[in-house]
Parts: structure tokens; sequence; C-alpha cells
């Protein structure tokens, strides 16, 4: 196995146009005095993402932009897995809200189909599980580039709740809510908590402990 690249740059360019993956990834950054600079901020487009993988897309992405930037680049891939409907959403998860990308409109669509996977198939019943995913790629202008995956479990809720978060957050209740007793969506964590526990926290204390330790 390769060595590990620790990354010693001050400026790094996040790989995404997405404002909600902006906040939460500058908010992780902000202990490691590190200059977060968006794609969309250098006029980078959006390459499309033509992976079967989270990891595959985040690296694809994260390639692009430090070639374009030539600058390090740190690209995210997540998503929503639903086991009821063989993981779907998955890597299409962004999809699922169309071009408008309302996730209201991809919320209501994933519950749909759960619906129909529970009157089609007598073995899918409550609680609904799910699994946030998410990939991280750290990539250098040379190629070089370090991925990580994070992945929390949980299961879905319907209404979906709370005003946090973005994406499908307030449809998703992890496990460790249920563990709890508190039943929080990531939609109802402020993002402090959110990001203690989140799919992109846990890729982002590999990616910390690798290349920034």
């Amino acid at each position: 196995m390769a060595e590990r690249r620790r990354f010693e740059n001050e400026k790094l360019v996040i790989a995404s146009h997405n404002p909600g993956k902006l906040r939460e990834i500058a908010d992780l950054l902000a202990p490691f005095n590190v200059e977060a600079i968006s794609a969309a901020a250098l006029g980078l487009p959006e390459p499309e993402e033509t992976g079967e993988t989270f990891v595959a897309n985040a690296e694809l992405k994260a390639l692009a932009a430090a070639r374009g930037a030539n600058l390090p680049a740190l690209a995210d891939d997540s998503g929503m897995s639903v086991d009821a409907l063989g993981g779907a959403p998955g890597i299409y998860s962004a999809r699922w809200a169309g071009p408008q990308k309302d996730f209201n409109r991809a919320m209501e669509k994933v519950w749909r189909a759960v619906e129909d996977a529970m009157s089609k198939d007598g073995s899918v019943e409550p609680p609904i599980t799910a699994q946030f995913v998410c990939a991280l790629s750290l990539a250098w202008p040379d190629g070089h580039v370090e991925s990580f995956e994070g992945i929390v479990p949980g299961r879905l809720v319907w209404r979906p709740r709370g005003v946090y978060g973005f994406g499908y957050d307030p449809m998703f209740l992890p496990e460790s809510e249920v563990e709890n007793g508190q039943l929080r969506t990531f939609g109802e964590m402020p993002p402090e908590e959110k990001h203690a526990i989140s799919h992109r926290a846990r890729a982002f204390r590999q990616l910390i402990n690798a290349c920034f330790g």
C-alpha cells in the first residue's frame, strides 16, 4: 500500500457547489487554519458524476478541481441508501431532487417508493432501515488522491422533522438517537451535534488522522 500523503498547504479547494456541504466542510476544517475556497468561487465547473460508487465520484470531483485550480482539492460524495429500495437512492441521491434540487420532493419520492415496496413485498416492514454514506477524497494536482468513507446507520421517519441540516436530514433518524431515546432526526439536531456523529464527520476524522495528524 502506498504511503499516505500529508496535507501541508494553506489553501484547499472544496470541490462542491452545494451550499449545505460547503458549510459543513468549512466548519470541520475550521480548527486546522486552512483557507477553504469553493469550486464555485473559482468558476470551476461541476464534472459529470460517472462513477458507480461514492468513492469513485468523490475522487473524480476532487481530481477535476485540483487540476483545474492547481491546488489540493477536497470532494465529498454522499447520499442516503435505503435497504427496502435495494440501496437507492444511493449515489443518485441528489438526482432524485431534480434539477431544482428540491429535497422536499426527493423525500416524498423516497417515501412513496418505500410504500410501494411495502405493499408489494410483505417482508418490508418498519423500521425502514437506511444508511447515510459519505466518501471524502483529497486530491493533488499531480493526480495523487486519498479517500475515506464514513457510514451512519439509521431509519426513516415520515413526515420529515426539523429545520437544520439539508438534503434528506429531516427524514433520517440515526440509530444512536434510537439507542439513547432522544429520537431526533438529523434535521432536528443543531449543527454542532450533527457534526459530531454524521457520516461526513466519520469520514473527516479518518482524513484528519491520515493526512493532517
